[in-house]
């Protein structure tokens, strides 16, 4: 499967359980890996025939630094089906990283990383599957 890749996309947020991380905030870093078919983009030498990745990159960017949410699985969700709504997109692999938490020993980072597949049902309505990795 092709796929259209984000890497180390940085913002600064405030999400956390802790009212310290709500108030003061943080970076993010994330990546996005888009599974989708990339053949007529590669034919056609289009934007009209793929993924428009600087408007995923603008809703990733929406999500991180709007509404505050307490937890990492929830903010990669998000991310993972606004990807989605572009109905081309197949699957959403979304690595969702705080690279300054307070933890009692060193580490690079804290993440999670959230995966949502699209389902076409045999009706035509798609659905997302619940996967996590």
């Amino acid at each position: 499967m092709d796929k259209i890749l984000l890497s180390r996309l940085d913002f600064f947020g405030r999400h956390g359980c802790h009212a310290a991380e709500r108030e003061l905030g943080q970076r993010f870093l994330i990546d996005i890996e888009l599974e989708c078919d990339l053949t007529a983009a590669g034919q056609s030498d289009s934007l009209d025939d793929t993924i428009d990745y600087v408007a995923v990159l603008h809703q990733t960017k929406a999500i991180i630094e709007g509404e505050s949410v307490q937890l990492l699985e929830h903010l990669g969700a998000r991310i993972a089906e606004a990807a989605l709504s572009d109905k081309r997109v197949q699957r959403a692999r979304v690595r969702l990283r705080k690279p300054h938490v307070a933890m009692p020993v060193p580490l690079d980072y804290l993440g999670v990383e959230i995966v949502r597949d699209q389902v076409v049902l045999a009706a035509g309505h798609a659905e997302e599957s619940l996967e996590y990795v």
